[in-house]
């Protein structure tokens, strides 16, 4: 096989998946996903799954006490509150979601972006507290994983060279996973998609209409950084990016390759 077959080949078995929204509470979502991610498995894909938390991560913010607010759809963060935040997401929330891998037939490995040296994050800013952003760094222990048939479900926490702990937005974490293995990105929760100013599914975005989407105050929130991590997605891809939901999945990789979800594409010049 020659280099360009093998670039194809690559490209084509490695799937990124993140699941977000209420996920959690929701077991035939959980039950019907993991379903999905065996059977996407056995075809020969490579899954790696990315998970955030953020209806529980605020339960448990709220039971010990603290205030947890957002700007512009992130958490802010800090530093007093990461062993909280740390424990939902990379502790509770990861060790369920092997759990869940492992009724699916599945053997998953629990991780966070600061294990294997898979990225390094920087502070996003001094309002934020210890919100990160991702830096792509290594994908040799992804890869290690994937070799030896085990799915890696990787939660949104990471660190700087200084040991600092921070909380990445979920959508971030899945765009430096896709960055590492070149992968598919699906970015899922419990929507359907882009919608527009009457609530009707969006196909397909691109740069322009989502920044007269957003200046026009239809995307709003949380949309916009998922919107904006799935064109940065795109750009280092060099690929179209897709935002649906968790109980489509099935449908993404069915032999009659029906299109659900929004479909991200951006220019690397924009």
């Amino acid at each position: 096989m020659n280099n360009t077959a093998q670039a194809a080949k690559h490209h084509i078995s490695n799937i990124v998946l993140k699941v977000g929204g209420n996920f959690f509470e929701d077991q035939k979502a959980q039950d019907s996903f993991f379903s999905s991610v065996a059977a996407l498995k056995h075809q020969g894909h490579n899954v790696a799954i990315v998970h955030g938390g953020g209806a529980q991560l605020q339960t448990q913010l709220t039971a010990l006490g603290f205030v947890s607010e957002k700007h512009e759809g992130l958490r802010i963060s800090p530093d007093e509150q990461m062993p909280a935040v740390t424990g939902v997401l990379a502790g509770t929330l990861n060790k369920q979601m092997v759990c869940m891998a492992a009724k699916a037939g599945l053997t998953g490995v629990g991780i966070s972006l600061a294990d294997g040296n898979l990225a390094v994050c920087e502070e996003v800013m001094p309002m934020l507290g210890a919100v990160g952003y991702p830096h792509p760094r290594s994908a040799k222990l992804l890869h290690q994983l994937m070799h030896a048939n085990l799915t890696p479900i990787i939660c949104s926490i990471g660190s700087d060279l200084k040991g600092r702990l921070y909380n990445v937005n979920a959508d971030q974490a899945a765009t430096c996973i896709s960055s590492l293995l070149y992968a598919d990105l699906y970015l899922l929760s419990d929507v359907s998609g882009v919608l527009d100013e009457n609530n009707a599914h969006i196909e397909n975005l691109d740069d322009t209409k989502i920044a007269n989407l957003i200046n026009a105050g239809v995307i709003t929130d949380g949309m916009i950084v998922k919107v904006k991590a799935a064109q940065e997605a795109s750009k280092t891809l060099g690929k179209a990016v897709s935002i649906g939901s968790w109980n489509d999945i099935n449908m993404m990789f069915s032999q009659t390759n029906r299109k659900i979800g929004t479909s991200i594409t951006s220019s690397p010049s924009s």
